[in-house]
C-alpha cells in the first residue's frame, strides 16, 4: 500500500488539503472592513445609531474617535470642540460658530447637545448628501458603545479607537498620559483589551499604550501632504526621525507599530508590499469610491476604512473575499 503522507508524489496534494482545512478554521473575514466613524456616509457620525447601522450592514471593525470631558469621561467625538455643522443646542438651534471644547464640558453638559443630523447649509454636509438624520442622538461615551455592542451580540467586532490629540494644540485636550490612561481604564473595565486597537496621528499616545498595555496593538496613522505631514513632525512621531529610516513603513516598524494606516493618496502597490514584508498590516483611509476600493483590494491591502461600509462589502464580494456576518438578532 502507498503511504500517501510520506510519498513525495502526494505531498503537494496533502498541502492543498491542509490549506483547505485551515481555511475552514480561520476567522470568517481576514480582510478588515472598517466603518469610519460608524457609517458616516449613511448615518450621523460617531453616534450609537451610526455604529448600530454599521453592525447591521456587517463590518469587522468600528472606527471611532475619542475626546475626554472635564469630568474625565472618554466620549466619542472626532473634534476636540463641538462641530457647528452637526450640533444643535437644547433649544434645537444650530451652533453659530465653533462650539465649546469638550474638555470644558461635563458629560451631562455635553449630552445636552443633539448631534443627530447635519446642518444642510454647511460645507461639511455637502459631500455627505446620503447621510440620514437621527434626531436626538447624543455624543456617546465609549462605555455606552461597548454596552450596546454587547447587547447586540456583536461578539467578534473589533474597535479601532483614535486618540484625538495634537501637540500643537495642547490646551484643547488633556495631556497624553491622562488621555491614554482614562481611555485604557474604560477598555479594561469592559473586558475589551483583546478587541481594541489604539490608533493615532500623534504617536506619543501609541508609545504610551505600548508601554502600559503592550497586549493592545497600535495603529500608526500617517498623512504626507505638503501642508499636512505628521511623519515630519518631530513631536507627533514621538521623537522617531523619518530621515533616519528608509521609508515611512520602516519608521513605523522602528516605533513598534503593528499596523500602518496611511492616507490613501499617499499609497501605491509597491508601498503596500514593502510594508507587509516588514510585518506590518496596511489599512488605508478614507476610501469611498468603488473603483478605488477595487484597486486597493487588488494591491493586497489588509483592510480599508470607509464612510460607506455597504459599498466596501460590495467591493469585497466582487473580489471574492469572505464577508463579515452581521450580529444575529437577539431573541
Amino acid at each position: 500500500m502507498v503511504d500517501i503522507v510520506q510519498n513525495p508524489l502526494f505531498a503537494g496534494a496533502r498541502r492543498l488539503l491542509l490549506a483547505g482545512l485551515l481555511a475552514l478554521v480561520v476567522p470568517a473575514s481576514a480582510f478588515e472592513l472598517q466603518g469610519h466613524r460608524g457609517a458616516r456616509g449613511l448615518l450621523p457620525e460617531n453616534t450609537l445609531a451610526g455604529f448600530e447601522h454599521a453592525l447591521a450592514i456587517g463590518v469587522t471593525t468600528l472606527e471611532l474617535d475619542i475626546a475626554i470631558t472635564s469630568d474625565g469621561v472618554p466620549v466619542i467625538s472626532h473634534d476636540s470642540a463641538l462641530n457647528p455643522a452637526l450640533t444643535r443646542d437644547a433649544s434645537g438651534r444650530w451652533l453659530t460658530g465653533k462650539g465649546p471644547l469638550i474638555r470644558s464640558l461635563t458629560l451631562a453638559q455635553l449630552q445636552s447637545y443633539d448631534v443627530g443630523r447635519l446642518d444642510p447649509s454647511s460645507d461639511y454636509a455637502r459631500p455627505l448628501a446620503t447621510q440620514q438624520a437621527r434626531d436626538g442622538e447624543r455624543v456617546p461615551t465609549l462605555a455606552a458603545l461597548f454596552e450596546r455592542v454587547k447587547a447586540l451580540g456583536a461578539n467578534t467586532v473589533q474597535f479601532a479607537i483614535e486618540t484625538k490629540i495634537h501637540p500643537d494644540r495642547p490646551d484643547e485636550t488633556v495631556d497624553v498620559p491622562e488621555f491614554v490612561d482614562r481611555l485604557l481604564a474604560v477598555v479594561r473595565q469592559a473586558g475589551m483589551t483583546e478587541r481594541v486597537r489604539i490608533i493615532s496621528f500623534d504617536w506619543r499616545t501609541l508609545q504610551r499604550v505600548q508601554q502600559v498595555e503592550p497586549s493592545i496593538s497600535t495603529v500608526y496613522i500617517t498623512v504626507e501632504h505638503p501642508r499636512q505631514n505628521n511623519v515630519l513632525h518631530p513631536v507627533m512621531t514621538a521623537g522617531f526621525s523619518w530621515r533616519a529610516h528608509r521609508s515611512t513603513a520602516h519608521l513605523i516598524k522602528a516605533a513598534g507599530g503593528a499596523v500602518w494606516s496611511p492616507n490613501v493618496q499617499n499609497l501605491d502597490a509597491g508601498k503596500v508590499k514593502a510594508a507587509q514584508q516588514l510585518g506590518l498590516k496596511v489599512i488605508p483611509w478614507t476610501v469611498n469610491e468603488a473603483a478605488e476600493m477595487d484597486r486597493l483590494i487588488g494591491w493586497g491591502v489588509d483592510g480599508i476604512i470607509s464612510d460607506y461600509p455597504d459599498r466596501l462589502r460590495a467591493a469585497m464580494q466582487r473580489a471574492g473575499l469572505p464577508l463579515p456576518a452581521p450580529p444575529a438578532a437577539r431573541k
